[in-house]
């Protein structure tokens, strides 16, 4: 082989080697890498402050006896409810238990059950009601008495019944224009009230500036119970009515006393409509008077409503 034959082969074999050695051309990926997305905290629901139905959340100023009155509630009920041993001893945002109506007793009204099988019988029918032979109830055929004449004995003969008249229809009566509209809108669970005391209206009802009426008055004038109860409670546990006196009546209804000298009633004591139980004051007032009110299960409610038209 010639030298210069022999030179180019020996070139193309280290060539070959050459090529067969490098490693290939990296292969660019142009597809977007994906990102990691940060993971979102899971938030919790935040509990809000407050008392759930049939409680009540202690405010400032509050105390057994307002919060009772506010609820149509005896204090001692709710202290003996929340186990309290002693009913001053409350503390601001403690959650007391409020008495529902369901834990309440009420009176047991059962079905009265019949002592023998009850008959049916049709309207109009002096007979029995008699089953068919289909299961049906059949009656018989109505008797009908008429005068004797020509023309009933015809339609007897023909198998027809004369028709009884219609009664006339009275026109209804009509509502009376001068029934006053107190007594239409007169609560129908009201109970007879009488005014508590003699003297000029003050204050009239607006709440929730003022919850019932103050009557104006001397120190030492008698104050009478608007209505026949029992004594819920009395003394001075309520701030803003001195030396106080709280009713239980018929029907969810509470009266409230306030601003008295001398109290003459004590808890627990029935009292009839009429009684003097306390003699006005002015202990937490700026004058003699009553301030007086009517509350239905707790809620004050205008007492000019259900009063007299007329103070005495």
């Amino acid at each position: 082989m010639q030298p210069t034959v022999f030179a180019a082969f020996i070139g193309a074999v280290l060539l070959a080697a050459g090529c067969a050695t490098r490693s290939p051309a990296p292969v660019d990926d142009r597809r977007p890498v994906p990102t990691a997305q940060p993971r979102l905290p899971v938030l919790q629901p935040t509990p809000v402050p407050g008392a759930g139905p049939g409680a009540y959340v202690v405010k400032r100023g509050d105390t057994l006896y307002s919060i009772a009155l506010e609820n149509g509630s005896d204090y001692r009920e709710l202290a003996q409810l929340n186990k309290l041993d002693d009913p001053s001893k409350i503390r601001v945002g403690q959650e007391l238990r409020l008495a529902s109506s369901e834990e309440r007793p009420v009176a047991q009204v059962g079905s009265a059950r019949p002592s023998r099988e009850i008959e049916s019988r049709p309207l109009g029918s002096s007979s029995p009601a008699q089953p068919a032979a289909d299961g049906s109830m059949k009656t018989s055929p109505k008797a009908l008495r008429l005068p004797y004449s020509e023309q009933n004995l015809a339609s007897l003969s023909r198998g027809e019944a004369r028709t009884e008249p219609k009664p006339e229809a009275k026109p209804e009566p009509k509502p009376d224009a001068a029934k006053p509209a107190s007594a239409v809108e007169r609560d129908p669970d009201a109970i007879e009230f009488a005014w508590p005391a003699r003297g000029r209206v003050l204050a009239g009802f607006s709440e929730p500036n003022n919850k019932g009426l103050d009557i104006a008055g001397k120190l030492g004038d008698p104050v009478l119970a608007a209505a026949s109860g029992r004594v819920m409670y009395t003394g001075t546990g309520i701030r803003g009515y001195g030396k106080l006196i709280v009713i239980k009546h018929d029907n969810s209804f509470n009266s409230v006393y306030a601003h008295n000298r001398e109290i003459l009633v004590k808890e627990g004591q029935n009292v009839t409509r009429g009684q003097r139980i306390a003699e006005m004051g002015d202990t937490d007032a700026d004058t003699p008077k009553l301030h007086f009110e009517i509350r239905k299960s707790g809620k004050p409610v205008d007492p000019a409503k259900y009063l007299p038209s007329a103070s005495p």
